[in-house]
């Protein structure tokens, strides 16, 4: 039997295909927000609340709480068919992502369970890169728990750009042109926390070589800011949580201290430049912090 494997051509149609009929058969529940611009450090933020009408129907849908431990509960085992939008390859499936703020935000899920703390692997990087090459967007992974990972089955994500209608297709990339590069690995001035920042070529994304190299560019990132892999029950993990960003020219990565700051969850995409907030509380905070204090006190400190 021949591998599953993605179809140059296909995976755009089939998200658009599987959103629609998600939508209708009540799987696919997107949470409507409202968006404001927030510079800072020469960035333009992007802030998104969501509103109180979409608040309440989540609040309505939401699963009940059931005896366990934090994590029990598995969507991706198995994950449901409304959801499904393509065989990836024999390792990984892509599916929409339920509870979706951005529209078209695709997860790639490892069809066996693997911990979202263990290390990215080969297979992870070929269907990650596979997808982006069918369409232009931000690939992203949240490595643990502390770095905003809300499962804790493997899965990386991609969404869109550009981010939003308005403001720049993905904020962050205003500071990235300054980083200061020594060999094949950077730093960002603009970014006051501990990171490592490459520049990448994928295009063609799909080849073995594009794979290689964007593997090979993952772990000259995580040594780059100290991070080393420890094994945990016959796997790979990282020693502490990370976020990685990965675009069809660059690669960031990321350390973390903490999930939130203030009670504001931050994942991956907040190191993009998009934060997420629930109320006009929390909309408060980010205004009094500064968006990058945000994002420096769920990192690192740069002098640590």
């Amino acid at each position: 039997m021949e591998p599953l494997r993605l179809q140059p051509g296909t995976l755009w149609p089939a998200i658009l295909r599987q959103t629609e009929h998600a939508l209708r058969r009540g799987a696919l529940r997107p949470i409507e927000t409202t968006q404001a611009l927030i510079e800072d450090c020469g960035v333009r933020f992007l802030v998104r609340r969501v509103s109180s009408l979409a608040r309440k129907e989540e609040a309505r849908h939401a699963p009940k709480p059931n005896a366990g431990t934090r994590g029990a509960f598995n969507p991706f085992l198995p994950y449901d068919p409304d959801l499904f939008v393509a065989d990836i390859s024999a390792t990984h499936v892509a599916l929409l992502n339920k509870f979706n703020v951005i529209d078209h935000h695709l997860l790639i899920v490892t069809r066996g369970f693997e911990s979202q703390d263990a290390l990215l692997d080969l297979a992870d990087f070929a269907a990650l890169i596979a997808c982006m090459d069918e369409f232009h967007g931000l690939g992203f992974y949240n490595g643990g728990v502390d770095a905003g990972a809300s499962q804790l089955h493997k899965h990386l994500q991609i969404v869109p750009l550009p981010l939003a209608e308005s403001g720049p297709p993905l904020p962050i990339e205003s500071v990235l042109a300054s980083a200061c590069m020594e060999g094949s690995i950077g730093n960002v001035p603009g970014l006051p926390f501990r990171h490592a920042f490459a520049r990448l070529e994928l295009a063609p994304a799909a080849s073995r070589h594009a794979v290689h190299a964007a593997f090979d560019c993952y772990h000259a990132l995580l040594e780059a800011v100290g991070l080393q892999a420890i094994e945990v029950n016959g796997e790979l993990h990282q020693s502490a949580p990370y976020n990685l960003l990965v675009a069809p020219r660059w690669m960031l990565l990321v350390p973390r201290s903490s999930e939130r700051v203030e009670g504001i969850s931050v994942n991956a995409l907040g190191f993009a430049g998009s934060l997420f907030v629930r109320d006009a509380a929390q909309m408060q905070v980010i205004e009094a912090l500064g968006p990058m204090t945000v994002l420096r006190r769920v990192a690192v400190s740069a002098d640590e």
